[in-house]
């Protein structure tokens, strides 16, 4: 006799509905990605503000807490950021003197009013519905950064953000709004700029490096005055003279400008860029008694450019780069004019043998500095295709064909140099003029 196994009944047991976490939460996508889905750009990183929930509820829910100072969470599977509504107030000095109160009544509009600007104080829901209380769409349309309260003043890190946001989207057509400029010129007067740790103002610095206008980030630092407080060595290149037959712009800072420009143009290299920022730090050292010449200026300046890579923590690879344009760009630009064992000290001052790619680096920040002046951007260059033939074809010269000479120690090495000065000669005498 068979037995029969008795069937549940589907209502014997209640089955189990996994909810995404997100969804038993009131949130609003912020920030950079609404600003950018609204322009038509590109959304890469998502952030999400949490209104009404505790810190409590979010770890029940799996996510994890990363803020330090003010809750943010990372979302269990996506990893996307998720930070509870919050206000801020002024507790001391710096971008980091504030206390933080994010309890479940704060409102979406008290956590937007926090914000640097309008663009980036609007939030959209779920189901696509913006709340926009400080006209963020508008300024979007109009192309105006403009700070969100007057609260923008109390942290100094805001100044280096919109002059970061004015050269992401310069090519967008955006201009800072007149009145935001004046707190930004009244910020930086305030010293609260000091307070910025090196490592901070480096990233702000470097993000605007990694994009197209580089130089605006730099202009509208010196335009609102902050320049004078985190690059003093830069700053005070304006005004100073340069030679006008070589020099049609005249001004060291606007050549600056224009040298950061033609970077840009031939390298997506940040280290490239910020060689073109610092390659002419040392005439700001120059006795005005001998303006426009600033003989001697690449060697004064290597102790400006340590200070800067040192106080901004700059990466070393970075810095090697900076110095060795700041010393040798005047070599390259008379390279037709250098003997050929002095063009051999200035190989191996530059590592050629050892380090090629950042030889190749060293004649781009080189050609951007002979193109970075008014009039004469699009100037061929051939000191650059030159030193890189030479350098290509002098390091084909090693050392077994002398030791099978029997040569050794020291005379190896001389034996080295002097068929390297060889080819270079062969190279320059070949060398279209």
């Amino acid at each position: 006799m068979k037995q029969h196994t008795a069937m549940a009944s589907p209502n014997t047991h209640t089955k189990k509905i996994n909810v995404k976490p997100e969804k038993q939460l009131n949130t609003f996508l912020v920030g950079g990605a609404v600003r950018d889905a609204l322009l038509g750009k590109k959304v890469v990183d998502r952030d999400y503000l949490v209104v009404g929930s505790t810190v409590n509820a979010m770890l029940a829910l799996g996510f994890v807490q990363v803020g330090k100072d003010f809750p943010v969470f990372l979302h269990p599977d996506t990893k996307d950021e998720y930070a509870l509504a919050r206000t801020e107030k002024k507790a001391g000095e710096g971008y980091t003197g504030f206390t933080c109160y994010a309890n479940q009544d704060v409102t979406i509009e008290e956590d937007l009013l926090r914000r640097d600007l309008t663009v980036n104080a609007i939030a959209m829901s779920p189901n696509g519905e913006y709340t926009d209380p400080y006209n963020g769409r508008k300024d979007l349309h109009d192309k105006v950064l403009r700070h969100v309260s007057d609260a923008f003043i109390e942290d100094p890190l805001r100044v280096l953000r919109v002059a970061r946001f004015a050269a992401r989207f310069h090519d967008d057509g955006f201009t800072i709004a007149p009145e935001t400029l004046t707190i930004m010129k009244k910020l930086s007067e305030s010293g609260e700029l000091t307070t910025l740790s090196g490592e901070r103002v480096f990233k702000e610095l470097q993000r605007s490096f990694e994009g197209d206008h580089p130089e605006v980030f730099i202009q509208t630092l010196k335009d609102c005055g902050a320049l004078k407080s985190l690059l003093p060595e830069v700053d005070c290149l304006w005004g100073i003279p340069n030679p006008v037959n070589w020099h049609p712009e005249i001004c060291s800072g606007i050549h600056t400008i224009m040298v950061i420009q033609q970077a840009v143009l031939l390298s997506n290299k940040v280290s490239v860029r910020f060689a073109a920022l610092c390659h002419d730090l040392g005439k700001g050292l120059t006795n005005k008694a001998h303006w426009p010449s600033h003989r001697g200026h690449e060697k004064s300046g290597l102790p400006l450019v340590k200070a800067v890579c040192k106080r901004l923590k700059v990466p070393s690879e970075y810095e090697q780069l900076a110095l060795k344009v700041c010393e040798y760009h005047l070599h390259c630009h008379k390279a037709f004019e250098l003997k050929a064992s002095t063009i051999l000290t200035l190989f191996n001052s530059l590592d050629v043998w050892r380090k090629p790619e950042q030889f190749e680096d060293f004649l781009l920040a080189c050609t951007a500095d002979a193109r970075g002046r008014k009039g004469l951007e699009q100037q061929a260059y051939t000191q650059a295709d030159f030193l890189l033939l030479a350098a290509k074809e002098a390091t084909k010269v090693i050392a077994k064909p002398f030791i099978e000479q029997g040569k050794q120690g020291k005379a190896i090495k001389e034996a080295i140099d002097q068929e390297r000065i060889n080819v270079i000669k062969t190279v320059k005498q070949n060398y279209p003029s």
